[in-house]
């Protein structure tokens, strides 16, 4: 819990992914598509990376990813992501934590 904890806290934003997952490209698209260059770490190549998703289960993301961190907190897995996105509550945690400008 604690490297997670660490990683998550190192940039405004942070995503947990993995590089053959088609809805963890659909999120860190939405963040760069909103102008956000998001930390992230792609637990299928990362030193210790079922650790790791063994972590963000215990946070509540099931399936593991994609895990979202804003400001160093847990936002949650994809489909929370998106309602967020949608009912226009995103950007403002995102310019809370720094991550736009605009």
């Amino acid at each position: 819990m604690d490297r997670v904890a660490k990683l998550a806290s190192q940039k405004a934003v942070v995503i947990f992914s993995k590089s053959s997952c088609g809805m963890c490209h659909a999120i860190k698209r939405l963040f760069y598509e909103l102008g956000v260059a998001p930390a992230i770490y792609e637990v299928d190549e990362v030193s210790r990376g079922k650790e790791i998703e063994w972590c963000l289960m215990k946070l509540g993301c099931n399936p593991s990813v994609p895990a979202v961190f804003i400001g160093g907190k847990f936002v949650g897995p994809a489909n929370t992501v998106m309602t967020l996105h949608l009912n226009g509550s995103l950007k403002k945690m995102l310019r809370d934590a720094g991550a736009l400008w605009l």
